[in-house]
């Protein structure tokens, strides 16, 4: 490949990068063990929906 080329790669994400590096004010924020635990009981669930049927 030709050196003066560009590819792309990393300068073309970063704008992406900045873009969800931004916090918002507004956003809702969830912590990451409620986002697991919240899995692990829906797993559970649809454990138990299909042992009974």
């Amino acid at each position: 490949m030709d050196k003066g080329q560009n590819t792309g790669g990393l300068m073309s994400s970063a704008g992406l990068v900045r873009y969800f590096d931004a916090e918002d004010s507004n956003a809702i924020r969830i912590d990451p063990k409620t986002v697991i635990v919240f899995g692990l009981l829906l797993g559970v669930f649809v454990q138990l929906l299909t042992f009974i049927s």
